[in-house]
């Protein structure tokens, strides 16, 4: 008796193959958070209809050669797409947007960064691609099949029928997935990293009209909204700087874990924390970075302008040539100087055309130092020489003068050499974390001997300085190691938004009144309060911080995925906190069980407007059609 032997389309292996190592990936190599069995399903299921809706297209190929070719290209492509994913998530625990990709310039300058992000186990995601290219090219004849048009309409009906049902499940889980699609992991769990592509792909599209349609009609509603955040009342801090110079420290990767603590029985931040009592230093201890993908540059834009970043790419890249309100365009316009210093070059970021649009009268950028093998590590100039080399140019600035320095040693991957540590490193699973401590003490005693620069300089005396961290230093990948550190068991959404606290010093010498302040702030303040201490007017202004000093403010921090912090509560990842315990506020006592709605809600509303009205100016570039001098 004789067997016909079933032949299996190659297309439906490619699509087997590629839905399982992808799952893989989803389920153990991303840190996609699953809080149901329908989450689980869908992710499982996602992948496997991505496959499909791409490998099927083979069917309308009518020679087999130019189906094998497309099958082993569109797995090839398809897998170099999940890595390099994969290996941008290793760093910043998110996905890769389209705008990013015109931020190649960047990628020259990472150099070993990438290189700690690159496994060797990786080249097991590659073995389906391997296997699909050996069975096209060794047994086309009997891999590939000639479809008659009912079958390849079939495969089209199918592939569309297996995408609107994972919509719809999608939907079911997440509702208004589309629309308020702060938050890019909930889009690859839903409707997977591919799809999630094609999703970018269409709203970068968009944005790139809403410049050309902008007519400027928005700004009434806007200007109205921004006003509703300010206080009437100046606070008793107003012009307490007046005609001084600003210094502000731009402290890459400092979070506030690291304040008045200490890893091997050693401080990790002795000077900082004796910052933190001085009576001339105000230390904000519930300060937040609000930074995305931009990170350092999403930091210099939040600074600079009290708007937010974009949810995606880097507001310096997408939008450099916008016309702004910069905080160093307003003190120009009151007789300051204004300058960035920064060892690196002047194309990382796009900050020789960004920096123009926001008014800094000059760059001193690697061209301005001298870099040697000795005195740089890592991404370039080390801390302390950076701040040695800049004294001079300091001491030649007219006066007054704003200056903005960006170290860089306390970089990911945080190398240092041995010869600069002053407390040896930590001892868990995370070499990130392990290295982390040793260059953040390094950065901080670079700070301290700034301090003491300015000082021999004759500059300490009529200056504020300013210290701000950047952004995070540890992402979520090493939570584990972290959990480890800080003595948890694990590190829950509510300590992971927690941990996005980074230190914010005002110091003013002299002063004598400075404290510790505890009310929850943010990047976006950072703007009217640095105009306020000098005693400059904003009343023309348009922002969405406010005066750190102030009796009157608006009381909750957003973050740019949709998250929140409030005096009361945290909002992540969809869950309510109370912000004091951190217990969910279904857990809270507090709560009676009449509330139909979570308190969360109403801040959730005007953080969604909030970001919203944001996006609307930088995407129609709206500030061109403002006059902010008042006159008519």
């Amino acid at each position: 008796m004789n067997v016909k032997r079933i032949k299996i389309p190659l297309f439906i292996i490619a699509t087997l193959l590629f839905g399982v190592k992808t799952y893989i990936v989803y389920r153990f190599m991303f840190t996609i958070e699953i809080d149901n069995s329908m989450q689980e399903l869908i992710l499982l299921i996602n992948p496997f209809v991505s496959g499909f809706l791409v490998f099927a297209l083979s069917v309308w190929f009518k020679k087999q050669s130019r189906q094998m070719k497309f099958l082993r290209y569109t797995a090839l492509i398809g897998t170099l797409i999940l890595y390099f994913n994969l290996v941008f998530y290793r760093s910043f625990t998110d996905f890769i947007t389209i705008p990013q990709l015109f931020q190649g310039s960047n990628m020259g300058d990472l150099g070993s960064s990438i290189l700690t992000l690159i496994k060797a186990y990786d080249i097991f995601l590659f073995l389906d691609v391997a296997l699909i290219w050996y069975l096209s090219k060794k047994n086309a004849g009997s891999s590939a099949v000639k479809y008659p048009r009912s079958g390849k309409v079939f495969a089209l009906a199918m592939s569309l029928v297996l995408l609107a049902g994972n919509f719809f499940l999608a939907e079911m889980e997440r509702p208004q997935l589309f629309t308020r699609a702060f938050d890019r992991e909930y889009l690859v769990k839903n409707i997977g990293l591919f799809n999630y592509h094609i999703y970018d792909f269409a709203v970068h599209s968009k944005v790139k009209t809403q410049r050309v349609f902008a007519d400027g009609t928005e700004l009434p509603e806007i200007k109205d909204y921004v006003d509703s955040l300010r206080s009437d009342k100046q606070s008793d801090l107003y012009g307490i700087a007046e005609g001084k110079n600003v210094i502000f420290i731009s402290a890459e990767s400092l979070q506030t874990f690291v304040i008045n603590n200490e890893v091997n029985g050693e401080e990790i931040t002795p000077f900082l924390n004796s910052l933190v009592d001085d009576k001339d230093t105000y230390y904000f201890e519930n300060f937040y970075h609000q930074t995305m993908q931009g990170k350092t540059s999403d930091s210099e834009f939040l600074t600079a302008n009290s708007l937010y970043p974009l949810p995606r790419g880097a507001v310096f890249f997408t939008h450099g040539q916008n016309d702004y309100h910069a905080l160093p365009e307003m003190l120009n316009e009151e007789g300051y100087y204004t300058a960035s210093f920064h060892a690196n070059n002047k194309s990382f970021w796009n900050r020789d055309q960004m920096y123009d649009s926001l008014g800094f009268d000059h760059f001193y950028g690697d061209e301005s130092y001298e870099v040697t093998k000795d005195n740089s590590i890592g991404w370039g100039l080390k801390d302390k020489p950076f701040f040695e080399q800049s004294i001079k140019y300091l001491q030649a600035l007219d006066q007054p003068f704003y200056t903005k320095f960006i170290t860089l040693t306390n970089h990911f991957p945080f190398d240092l050499d041995e010869e600069d540590r002053s407390i040896e490193p930590y001892d868990s699973n995370s070499n990130t974390l392990n290295n982390y401590f040793p260059t953040v003490r390094y950065m901080d005693e670079s700070i301290e001997q700034f301090f003491n620069q300015l000082k021999d300089a004759g500059l300490y005396e009529d200056s504020i300085i300013i210290i701000m961290g950047d952004h995070y230093g540890i992402s979520a990948n090493h939570n584990k190691a972290m959990s480890q550190y800080l003595e948890k068991e694990e590190i829950t959404p509510y300590d992971h938004i927690q941990l996005q606290r980074v230190p914010f010093f005002i110091h003013i010498p002299g002063s004598g009144k400075g404290k510790v302040m505890s009310e929850v702030s943010g990047q976006i303040d950072i703007k009217p309060t640095i105009l306020h201490l000098l005693g400059i007017d904003t009343e023309n202004d348009i922002y969405f911080g406010n005066d750190l000093f102030s009796d009157d403010r608006k009381g909750y921090i957003a973050q740019r995925n949709g998250d929140f912090i409030s005096d009361k509560y945290i909002s992540t990842e969809g869950i309510c906190y109370n912000r004091e315990t951190g217990e969910p506020i279904e857990e809270d006592q507090t709560i009676t069980e009449t509330d139909t709605e979570s308190p969360c809600t109403a801040i959730e509303e005007k953080v969604t407007n909030e970001l919203g009205y944001s996006d609307d100016i930088i995407y129609g570039d709206l500030f061109r059609f403002v006059d902010f001098t008042g006159s008519d």
